[in-house]
């Protein structure tokens, strides 16, 4: 006598999480001890090398933005121009080993800038070495007190900062950024101090025929380059934009045909480990901006931080975000950069170039093949919109078709009841047949 065959097995996902769920860790265990205050060293030990080869590539293309921002950030907040790719490197370092967040980028930040200058421009008095060792010790205060209020868990202070003035505060900078570089996009230098002075002189420059057609033309195409392909997850605006700009004005020899402006050479080498020295008269004001720039980096840092975690499904620890932005500050006033702060223009390049998207679709593949071949169907339920677009976007979900979704668990289960004629009954109506028994 012949056994009837069993129904091929499906399984069913509930699906509540977004794809860069599937890539994290496994729900590994918070560190205790002094482990807890190192999240770099747990998250290198739950690392998979399949992640590798697309976080180099994520890496490469992070780079070509966060030179040229932390280059220009420095010389807009009137120090020397290397002086924030210091900060962007020693920064970044440490806050690898002491930050809690997976895709958190820092660096000289549009928000610190106006507290920088305020600080370092009447002081300095034209002296870069003195303007460097301005930021450097300004960075210093600001890691010191940030550490501290870490380790004294005061992280919800920022919290006091209502969401108003910071987003005001924060248009009130991307406004005064704006107007200062719109001379450099056409070509030219203005004068003038604050958002109305500025917009006079580049009015000015722009009614007295000032403008450099060739530097706003390669402006242009290098800003068009980045916004068409902003939305693309495979091909590297920013990156091709960036290298292309570089090569044209070399081929082309612009900053001698054309008068295109160029930053020049930069120092050789890393910068060797050294206190900045102020002046007796500058401590100060060093002291009140490094306690202002404490507070704004951290607020921005923290509202960065709490955002991507929610959207990982981790849990934000402001308390040790405060220590790994402190860690971060004392690194760059150590090694000649300037304060540093969670950058909300550049944590989103880094969330869409980087691995964990990609990498949770591999894993999805590899996961559907894997059951295909031991005569398992894999079909998902309750899955939300934003996940759905992600893998429409990777092509999973016409490769997995949409009949394998399914709106609810229950709809899931009777489509499979239905189609494997099981006999089944619903463990409802199977109690309330039960009562119905025992009712008579």
């Amino acid at each position: 006598m012949n056994k009837k065959s069993p129904p091929p097995t499906t399984v069913t996902v509930t699906v509540t999480a977004t794809p860069a769920q599937f890539a994290s860790p496994l729900w590994p265990k918070r560190a205790v001890g002094w482990q807890r205050w190192f999240p770099g060293i747990e998250t290198a030990r739950h690392y998979e090398w399949a992640w590798l080869r697309h976080d180099l590539f994520a890496g490469l293309v992070l780079t070509t933005v966060l030179v040229p921002v932390g280059i220009a950030y420095a010389a807009a907040a009137g120090v020397p121009a290397i002086t924030g790719l210091y900060a962007t490197i020693f920064g970044l370092l440490a806050y690898a080993l002491f930050g809690p967040s997976r895709l958190l980028v820092l660096g000289p930040d549009s928000s610190l800038l106006a507290l920088i200058l305020g600080v370092v421009l009447p002081l300095s008095g034209g002296d870069a070495q003195r303007a460097t060792a301005l930021a450097g010790m300004m960075a210093l205060v600001s890691g010191a007190l940030c550490v501290l209020a870490g380790v004294a868990r005061l992280g919800f202070v920022t919290e006091l900062l209502s969401k108003p003035i910071r987003y005001g505060y924060m248009n009130g900078i991307a406004l005064t950024v704006l107007v200062s570089q719109l001379p450099a996009l056409f070509g030219f230098t203005a004068e003038g101090q604050g958002v109305l002075h500025a917009s006079a002189g580049f009015a000015e420059g722009l009614w007295s025929g000032r403008t450099n057609a060739a530097a706003l033309a390669l402006g242009e195409a290098t800003l068009a380059v980045i916004l068409l392909l902003k939305r693309s997850q495979r091909v590297p605006g920013v990156l091709l934009a960036v290298v292309g700009a570089g090569v044209v004005t070399g081929l082309l020899d612009a900053p001698t045909r054309a008068g295109v402006a160029v930053l020049g050479s930069l120092p050789q080498g890393l910068p060797g480990l050294s206190f900045p020295l102020i002046q007796q008269t500058d401590i100060v004001p060093v002291l009140m901006g490094g306690l202002a720039v404490a507070l704004v980096s951290f607020a921005d840092t923290s509202v960065l931080s709490r955002t991507y975690a929610a959207r990982s499904g981790a849990a934000a620890d402001p308390n040790q975000e405060m220590v790994a932005l402190g860690a971060a500050n004392l690194a760059a006033g150590l090694f000649q950069g300037i304060p540093v702060s969670g950058s909300a223009s550049r944590t989103p390049v880094a969330e869409a170039i980087t691995s964990v998207d990609v990498t949770s679709a591999d894993v999805l593949d590899e996961l559907d093949t894997a059951l295909n071949q031991a005569g398992i169907t894999l079909c998902f339920a309750e899955m939300k919109d934003p996940v759905k677009d992600k893998l429409k976007r990777f092509g999973l979900f016409a490769r997995l078709g949409e009949p394998r979704f399914f709106a609810t668990l229950g709809e899931a289960v009777n489509r499979y009841v239905e189609s494997q004629s099981v006999a089944w009954v619903d463990w409802e109506d199977r109690r309330q047949s039960h009562r119905g028994r025992r009712s008579r």
